[in-house]
Order: structure tokens, then sequence, then C-alpha cells
């Protein structure tokens, strides 16, 4: 660890864990930002000192008040600052002086509004620096800690949450409030909540790598609108998991790029290219989720219960339908209804009623009390064929739901296998599912949520160890020729790399490139063409045709070297009369490639996430489909199989309708080698390869058209 990365996590420590806080601002105005933290600190139990910080005020809440921070006698852990925005940084110089090193700036003003409010947030980060600070936001609603040790609640949000074991980080301070009402409601408690803001100091990486070590921290959430550090934030991710198992669940915003516009406006952010974003939380174990709900339907499976052993789940209900809906649900999202052993059928057979199905799913019937439940859930969990339990309910006019849910919530604290519950319907199980609630036992109002939650349960206990694959493949790489066609062509001020220079590149990265020359008349088109062997393809070179089919300046199967010269002629001539501004470099002739699977791989530098590799099938599967999948350098073999099997069309490649398979381990060796040149070569901007042609299993895939940009 750093010196800096011991500096933030050392003031991490007293923003968290503060024994004295001052509240710089503070006022004796009820409903203004000011005096709701400085009652939400005192009402809480906070168990620490505090000092208000108040020009006018001699008392307020009944506690002292000093004129200025530097006025307390006694050394200060945290200072929170709610001045306007004008005057924060001498509010912060003042911090620097006394010695404080934990701030919590509250006060917006700042980056979010652009013009002088980006010069104020610099501003903060100067004195900072100046004084080894550290300090969240500005532009949030604060920090709070459930943790009894210290009982901080340094925000303006309405309610202290309950103690709980998920951590939640959000960019947006609105909805942390909405988080904490709704959170409310379910009973769901909070290890750490903090909304960080503009983060123009401590970051979300800072926070990550806080709550890793916090031992109150068993989920971590997280809510953003920009990712300003794309790599950081996947290595974050990748160390958190590897190491200590805890999952974490993120919300980004702006996945349109309506949705990104706003979020540009409403924080300052930049926002990248969503699906980069998405490559890379799955690239680095990040639960990515669409909403609220889903989120922490997630995190309540996760935080509650046991990680499934496998995905193996029995389902009892009182009603068939449901049933059938939970089993249609649970085949979507890739689960298996268990089998029971033959000790469970024969249980089931003298416990239940003759009318229940013994079955998976379990129909307890209609009428099933409390006792009937507890029967079927304790056996499907004693059973090793069963790996997690879903429990469904309908109210019935005989239902004693709040006594079934006591009876679930007793049988669960007996067993080291997950059970989920889905009491169906709304006020007539509503006092049901709060008993629940309290008792940790994940509730979800439809069973679709619950099977994809347990999905999401154990699909990440079996990935747990995030691989980090290497991309290099160092044999057949000339790296010196690649940097000196690409420096030389920068040099004299080109934007993109005419294609027989591209070619040249790729095939500096070993990536399969077909015999090729640039010829300059009609007999070195006709020697050039003997030298490759018969067919040949021949196209016009030239910056200022973009399509070379619409000036005739493609022609294809050519046979001979009489047919190379004509072809040659043919072209110039063709390119001359339809686009006479255009200045023609050559025409290249190259090995003809045979029919094949089209292919299109790109590169892309995102300004967050760096070089991205792209890959999808060519022709309109990529122009109207958009079937394409993205992927953060470096990518290794795993990685790349991976991008081929995501597209929807990846059928086409293992041969569909009786065609032949294509050569899927050469096409995985292309993207590998595409990758370590983007890693190697930052003079390129964007790449297109459009078409590969990959040819059947065995016969390799070939490049038939590059484009660079620099």
């Amino acid at each position: 660890m750093s010196l800096s990365e011991e500096k933030t996590k050392a003031n991490l420590q007293k923003i968290f864990y503060p024994e004295s806080v001052a509240i710089i601002g503070a006022n004796k105005v009820p409903g203004t930002v000011p005096h709701d933290i400085i009652l939400n600190i005192l009402k809480t139990d906070f168990q620490g000192i505090v000092y208000p910080v108040s020009p006018r005020e001699k008392f307020i809440a009944g506690v002292k008040s000093y004129k200025y921070i530097v006025d307390i006698e006694d050394p200060v852990d945290l200072a929170i600052l709610v001045f306007p925005s004008s005057v924060c940084h001498l509010a912060l110089e003042q911090c620097g002086k006394k010695g404080i090193k934990a701030v919590i700036i509250i006060s917006a003003g700042f980056k979010e509004v652009g013009g002088k409010g980006i010069m104020r947030e610099k501003q903060l980060q100067e004195i900072a620096e100046k004084y080894d600070m550290s300090f969240i936001g500005p532009n949030c609603l604060g920090v709070i800690n459930t943790d009894k040790r210290t009982n901080l609640n340094a925000s303006f949000a309405r309610k202290m949450p309950e103690e709980g074991s998920i951590g939640f980080l959000s960019q947006s301070g609105a909805l942390c409030t909405a988080v904490l009402d709704y959170a409310q409601s379910k009973h769901i408690g909070f290890s750490k909540f903090v909304s960080f803001g503009n983060k123009a100091d401590i970051s979300e990486i800072d926070l990550l790598y806080y709550l890793k070590d916090d031992p109150q921290t068993k989920v971590i959430l997280l809510y953003l609108e920009e990712v300003s550090d794309g790599r950081a934030l996947m290595k974050a991710a990748r160390n958190i998991i590897n190491e200590t198992g805890k999952p974490i669940l993120a919300l980004k915003s702006g996945r349109t790029s309506e949705g990104a516009s706003a979020a540009a406006s409403h924080t300052g952010s930049l926002a990248g290219s969503d699906e980069i974003c998405d490559a890379a939380m799955k690239q680095s174990g990040i639960i990515r989720c669409n909403n609220i709900d889903e989120m922490f339907n997630k995190a309540i499976a996760m935080t509650y219960q046991p990680l499934p052993k496998n995905n193996r789940v029995a389902i009892i209900t009182n009603a068939g339908g449901p049933g059938v809906l939970t089993t249609d649900a649970a085949i979507h999202e890739g689960l298996q209804l268990a089998h029971f052993s033959d000790q469970t059928t024969t249980f089931f057979k003298k416990s239940l009623p003759t009318t229940a199905n013994i079955k998976n799913p379990v129909d307890v019937i209609g009428d099933a009390r409390a006792e009937r439940y507890n029967v079927a859930v304790s056996q499907s969990l004693k059973d090793v064929n069963v790996d997690g339990v879903f429990v469904i309910l309908t109210p019935q006019s005989m239902t004693d739901i709040d006594t079934i849910a006591r009876e679930i919530a007793m049988v669960n604290s007996q067993y080291n296998k997950p059970v989920y519950v889905s009491f169906m319907g709304e006020s007539d199980v509503a006092s049901g599912i709060d008993i629940l609630q309290r008792n940790k036992i994940p509730h979800y109002s439809l069973p679709e949520s619950m099977c994809s939650a347990f999905a999401c349960a154990y699909n990440f206990a079996s990935h747990k160890q995030i691989e980090i694959e290497k991309g290099d493949l160092d044999a057949h790489v000339d790296k010196k020729k690649a940097h000196n066609i690409l420096d030389n062509a920068i040099k004299e001020g080109r934007k993109y790399l005419p294609e027989y220079m591209a070619v040249d590149v790729l095939e500096s990265y070993g990536l399969p490139v077909k015999k090729h020359g640039l010829a300059k008349s009609s007999d070195e088109a006709a020697s050039i063409a003997k030298k490759i062997e018969f067919p040949v393809v021949m196209k016009v070179m030239s910056d200022q045709i973009v399509h070379k089919f619409d000036v005739k300046g493609v022609v294809l199967n050519i046979n001979s070297a009489d047919k190379a010269r004509e072809a040659y002629d043919s072209i110039i001539r063709n390119v001359t009369e339809l686009k006479p501004e255009a200045k023609i470099d050559g025409v290249l002739v190259t090995e003809m490639i045979p029919k094949g699977q089209e292919v299109i791989l790109g590169i892309k530098r995102d300004p967050s996430f760096g070089p991205v590799v792209m890959f999808g099938l060519g022709g309109i599967f990529v122009e109207i489909f958009k079937d394409v999948s993205f992927r953060v350098l470096p990518v290794g073999k795993n990685d790349a199989l991976s991008m081929l099997e995501e597209i929807k069309s990846s059928p086409l490649l293992h041969g569909a309708r009786g065609t032949k398979p294509s050569d899927i381990e050469s096409l995985q060796e292309t993207i590998i080698r595409l990758g370590q040149m983007a890693m190697e070569c930052p003079q390129i901007r964007e790449l297109d390869i459009n078409p590969l042609i990959v040819l059947s299993d065995h016969d390799g895939c070939y490049v038939a058209d590059a484009k660079i940009m620099l």
C-alpha cells in the first residue's frame, strides 16, 4: 500500500469512527441542512463529542457553539462543512490549520454547476493536498455508520437506518434518501452508507477498498453516474471479490445517450460507452443491476442467506398456478428442479394429504397451515439433492399467514441452506412479510424475482475467484515495424492509415493477412499477382475513397497476369472518371480469400476503461441487430471464447443448418493478437477489420479489409 493509500485509509477511519465531530456552518433554523445534520448526530446517540461552529450562535440544540473551528481547544477528528460554496475553501483552510485530517463537504455549487464551481472544487483539492487531508464530497448527502461503537448519522437524511451488513455507496445524494426510505420499509439494514457526490478527493475506489476490510460489511452496493477510472474500478472489484468473497452489486445510470447526457448535467460527469461499462463489470465480477428493486432483491439474498452450493431448488407452494410460474422462472434462470431422494418422497407420502402433489414443485394444498409448511420445508432442506428452497404462499381464508412466516423463520435457522419466500398479494400478507423481513428471510413479491436472485447468488458462488488473463502472444510479433509505420504516418499528418499500410501493421503482429503488394503500374500488378498465386483481388488505394465498389475500384477473382493488367487499367480508368479529385496511391493486389463466415473485429479507446476490443458477426448482423460483444483489454483465450459465445448469432459459428463449424481457435488467437496490438500501439485510436473471413474448422481466418484511425 502506498503512503497516499495509507493516508486515505487512516483518514477514512476518522470519517467513519470519529471521537469528535465539528459541524461548520451550523444554525438554529429547523428544516435547513446544517440544522438537520446536527440534530441527526445528536439524536442517534453518537458516541463522541459534538462541536457546532457558527459565526453568530453561542448555543445550538443546547450545545456550546464556536465562532471558528480554530477556537475549539481540543482535537477534532471530523469536520462537516455546510457553508456556501464561495467560502468553503476558507473553512477548509482553517480545518487544515487546526490539524483536522477528515472532512465531509456537504455544500453544493462546485463542479456540477460548471464555470466558477470547477475552480472552487480545484481550490478544495489544493488545500486538502497541502494539509494531508481527505474529504468526501462536495455536493453530497453525507455519511452514516450504524456500528454501535459510533452511531454516526453525519447526513441530512430523514432517519437513521437499521444496523446491517450492506455497505451502500452512491454518487447521488437524492437517490440515497429514496433508498433509505425503501430499505426502512423492508427492514433492510446497512453497515456503512455513503453519498460521495462529486468525489473531488475520496472516490468510490477508496471507499470500496475501505469496505473490503470492514468487518461489518458483507455485501457492497454501488450507484454510479459516471466511471472516472474504469481500470481502477475493475482492479478494486477483483481484489475485493478474490480476497474477501464480498459481492459487489452496481447500478450505473446513463445507459441511453439521453440518460448519459442527463448524468453529465447533474454532476458534471462525462459518460462513457454503456456497452463497454457492461463488459468491464462482467469481466471484474461486478453484478450489474437495472433498478433499485433488482439490486436489493439480489443483495438481501446474498446478505441474509448462505450462498447456494448448487442450482437444484425445491418449490413449496399452497397453490398450483404459482408453483408452475415459479418452475418456469427457475428454468429460465438456469436453475434445476431438485429430484427428491426416496426418503423424502416416502416422508411426504406419509406426512402430507393424499391430495398433495409430492413431486417438485410440492403443492401442500390451499388449506395448508403452519405445521404442513414446516413438514415440507424441513424435509426439503434435509434432502441432499436440494440446494435451496422456494416457499410460496397465496392467502386463503384459512391460511394463518403470520404463524407460517414465524415457522419458516424458525426452520430456516436450523439449516445452512438458503430459503427464499414469496407471500403473494398485498394487504392480506403484509404482516407476514414484515415478520419474514424482520427475521432476515429474503421476501419477493414475484416468483420471477426470487428465481433471478437465487441464480445470481449461485453464479457468484460458482465464480468467486475472478480470473485475470494475460493476452500476450509475443511469437511472430514485430513491434518495431508496426511502430515505424504508425509513427511515420502520424508525422505525415495522416488521420487514417491507408489499407496497404494497415495490413502491414496487422501482419507485424501475426494477424492472418493474405499475401499482398501495392502496384503502381499494370506490369507491376501482373508481376505481384504471379508471385502471390491466383486467383487474386485488386482494389484501388486512395484516402479520398471510402467505398471502393461505388467507384468500380475493386475487381475480384483475377486468374492470370493478363487479367491483372486489364484489371489495373480498368480500376484506374473507372476511378479517374467517377472520382476525378481522388489522389490514387496505387492498386492493392491480394490473394483471394475463400468463402467463409464474415465477422467484424474492432478496437476502441474508451476514456475511462482504455483499449477495448469488439467482436460481432459481419454484414447485416452488425448493421441491423448490433449483435456485438466487448472486452476491456488485455484478453486471454477464455475471454475471447466468451466474446464469441456471448452474441446471439454465435450458433452460426458452430455450424447452423448443416453448415461446417468455423475455425474458433484461429478466431480466438486473432482476437488475442489484436488486443495485444491495441495495448502496445497507442498510436491506434480506432480499428476495424470488416470483414474477417473465418473458414471452416482448422482452415484459419483471414483479414479481408482493415481501417485504422490514428
